[in-house]
């Protein structure tokens, strides 16, 4: 008699640009099919960025369970690895009090790591060479160095966004310490779980107009202020978390290098730009993503739908 394979437990990975609307609508989701939601969004880690980070608010916290967000300080560095390990533990325990996990979030690295079960290169950290890079980064800049892993891994560099130099030079470290790409020592393993990709989008006008209007928003709600307490907390502006979009340009502005007019022009120009490529990572003509438009008629009906089908194809 053969046996039945026991089915791979859910996940529901709702993803999309920033400003689209996923925390409102994950938290509808998770409300409407008892789920709990594990961030997957790389700078809602971190305590005390709140609001230049659109971290859910306390009202919203409350209304459902969420996972991975207030979990590190700013100075603090969490690897891939690391949030791999976390989300992991979390949508088991998940799992394991009967909820629907939904993993949530814009870092396209942090949602592809967990469904498509990416193994990062096994190299231990080598304190010298890091040591040399960070020097190295010091004298050619975030973008030198940048352009240096691009010329050695074309692919490593077109994953890895040119602000995160942790991310740089941690690709470059393996790179010189092993002779061969990042990009090829990078294993995968088959996902534990069956996924919904679930992507959530608008005409990029109306994106567009959300992103200034939010960021008009976080600045009247005292934007400005919270990084000017991070930084008077002794959080160095050089650090990887406060390189986020929004944080270094304001950061400037406190040091005087940039008008506050300046600033904030900056920090829009540079959000449509990330958009662009988080677009890059969920792309509309993904077969496997079901996409939403969230400005379309019955979107939540539509949203309601793949998620019964998807939660009845899978029934024992």
């Amino acid at each position: 008699m053969r046996s039945v394979a026991e089915p791979k437990p859910p996940l529901i990975a709702i993803l999309g640009p920033t400003a689209v609307g996923k925390t409102e609508t994950a938290i509808a989701i998770a409300e409407r099919w008892h789920g709990e939601i594990v961030s997957a969004d790389s700078r809602l880690l971190y305590r005390g960025m709140d609001i230049g980070t659109a971290k859910p608010s306390a009202a919203e916290l409350a209304r459902v369970p969420h996972h991975l967000i207030d979990i590190a300080n700013p100075d603090e560095t969490l690897s891939l690895a690391v949030f791999q390990q976390q989300a992991a533990a979390a949508i088991a325990s998940i799992h394991g009090r009967g909820k629907l996990p939904l993993l949530v979030g814009g870092t396209g690295q942090y949602i592809q790591a967990i469904l498509d079960g990416w193994v990062p290169p096994a190299l231990p950290p080598q304190p010298a060479l890091r040591a040399a890079l960070e020097g190295w980064a010091e004298q050619i800049g975030g973008d030198g160095l940048h352009a240096r892993l691009a010329v050695l891994d074309p692919a490593a560099a077109a994953n890895i966004d040119p602000r995160n130099v942790r991310r740089t030079l941690r690709a470059l470290e393996v790179v010189f310490a092993t002779g061969r790409r990042f990009s090829a020592q990078r294993g995968q393993v088959p996902s534990p779980y069956r996924v919904l990709r679930l992507g959530l989008t608008c005409p990029r006008t109306e994106l567009y107009a959300r992103i200034d209007a939010r960021i008009d928003a976080m600045l009247a709600a005292g934007w400005l202020d919270e990084v000017r307490r991070l930084l008077a907390a002794g959080y160095s502006p050089s650090l990887p978390s406060l390189s986020a979009i929004g944080y270094a340009q304001l950061a400037a502005h406190l040091r005087g290098e940039l008008t506050l007019e300046h600033a904030v022009a900056e920090i829009k120009r540079l959000t449509r730009s990330f958009v662009r490529r988080q677009y890059a990572w969920f792309k509309p003509a993904d077969p496997a993503i079901h996409w939403v438009d969230l400005g379309a008629a019955g979107a939540p009906e539509a949203i309601d739908t793949a998620i019964r089908n998807f939660l009845d194809t899978h029934k024992v």
